[in-house]
C-alpha cells in the first residue's frame, strides 16, 4: 500500500539556524518540518521577535510546522522538579502552535531517580500533571503527543497505554519512537504491536545492537536491529497516513549535550537519512 501521509524531521540536527533547517528540508523535497531547537534554544523559549522572524522564514518557505518537539515532562525534567515550569511552557506554545497551524506538541512523562518517589506516587503525580497539560491543550486547539521515552509512560507499552487511558483525554495520543525501545533494552517490534493503535505521529530512529558502544549504535533507518522497516510496512499497511519524522541522532543528541560539530556532516547526514528513508518507504 503506498503511503499516503508525510516526511518531517526534527530540523535542528541537521543545523543549528532556522535557514539550514529550511534549506534541508527544500533539499529532501519536503513540505513538512519538526522544530526544536534554533541556536540552541527551544522554539517555546525564543523571544516573541526571534519567533516572528522564524515564523516569517517557514512561511514564506512555504513549510508547515509538523509538531513542536518541546521540553514538557522530558529527560531534563524529573517528577520531583517544579509543574509550573510545564505550564508555562505549553501556555508560551499553544498561541505559537496556532500561529503556525502545528496540530501536535512532544511531550514526556517525568523522569524519577529520587528514591522518595515511589513507583504508585511516581505514576499518580504523572496522570495528575498530563490531564492538566491535556486540558491545556485541548482549551488551546491542539494535542500533546506522549514519546516512548523518558518517564513513567516509557517504562514499556503497558505504561504507556495505561497512561493513555488513565489520562483519558483525546488531546493526549501517542507518537512512537523506532529507536527508543533499544535505548532501554525494550524490543521495539513488540512495543510497536502493543501501542499501534494509539498512534498518531512517528519518529524514525535506529540503532545497532548493544554489542555497539556510544554512538557508533546510531545508524541509518533499516540498517539496525529496531525492526524500522517491519514497523512502518505494517503501519502504513494498516492504513496510517500520519507524519513520519527524521530524528537521526547521528551527529547531534541534544539530551546527551552533544551539539552539531561538523556542520557540513551533520547536514549531509541529516539529508542522507531523509532520503533513504524515502526509499525505505518506496521498497515497501
Amino acid at each position: 500500500m503506498p503511503f499516503s501521509g508525510f516526511i518531517s524531521g526534527i530540523s535542528d540536527e541537521a543545523a543549528r539556524d532556522i535557514d539550514g533547517q529550511i534549506k534541508a528540508h527544500q533539499q529532501l523535497g519536503w513540505k513538512h518540518i519538526e522544530i526544536r531547537n534554533i541556536e540552541g534554544t527551544n522554539l517555546t523559549d525564543i523571544s516573541d521577535e526571534q519567533f516572528k522572524t522564524v515564523q516569517g522564514k517557514l512561511e514564506a518557505a512555504g513549510m508547515q510546522v509538523s509538531c513542536f518537539a518541546s521540553q514538557l515532562a522530558n529527560w531534563s525534567r524529573p517528577i520531583s522538579g517544579d509543574f509550573v515550569i510545564d505550564k508555562e511552557e505549553l501556555e508560551r506554545a499553544i498561541p505559537r502552535m496556532q500561529a503556525l497551524g502545528t496540530p501536535f506538541i512532544r511531550c514526556m512523562s517525568y523522569p524519577n531517580a529520587d528514591p522518595e518517589w515511589e513507583e504508585q506516587k511516581w505514576k499518580d503525580e504523572v496522570v495528575s500533571r498530563l490531564k492538566t497539560l491535556a486540558d491545556m491543550a485541548q482549551q488551546g486547539g491542539v494535542t500533546l503527543v506522549h514519546e516512548n521515552c523518558n518517564g513513567w509512560g516509557g517504562i514499556g507499552p503497558n505504561e504507556t497505554n495505561e497512561l493513555l487511558q488513565e489520562v483519558g483525554s483525546d488531546h493526549l495520543q501517542l507518537v512512537f519512537d523506532t529507536g527508543n525501545p533499544a535505548q532501554y533494552e525494550q524490543d521495539a517490534w513488540e512495543y510497536y504491536q502493543a501501542v499501534k493503535e494509539r498512534i498518531v505521529y512517528v519518529h524514525i530512529k535506529d540503532y545497532h545492537q548493544p554489542e555497539f558502544k556510544g554512538d557508533e549504535r546510531a545508524c541509518f533507518p533499516g540498517e539496525g536491529a529496531c525492526y524500522v522497516k517491519e514497523i512502518l510496512s505494517d503501519l502504513i499497511g494498516s492504513g496510517y497516513s500520519g507524519g513520519i519524522s527524521i530524528e537521526p541522532h547521528i551527529a547531534s543528541v541534544v539530551h546527551q549535550h552533544k551539539d552539531i560539530e561538523n556542520p557540513q556532516m551533520a547536514y549531509d547526514t541529516y539529508v542522507e537519512y531523509g532520503q533513504k528513508l524515502e526509499a525505505l518507504i518506496q521498497a515497501l
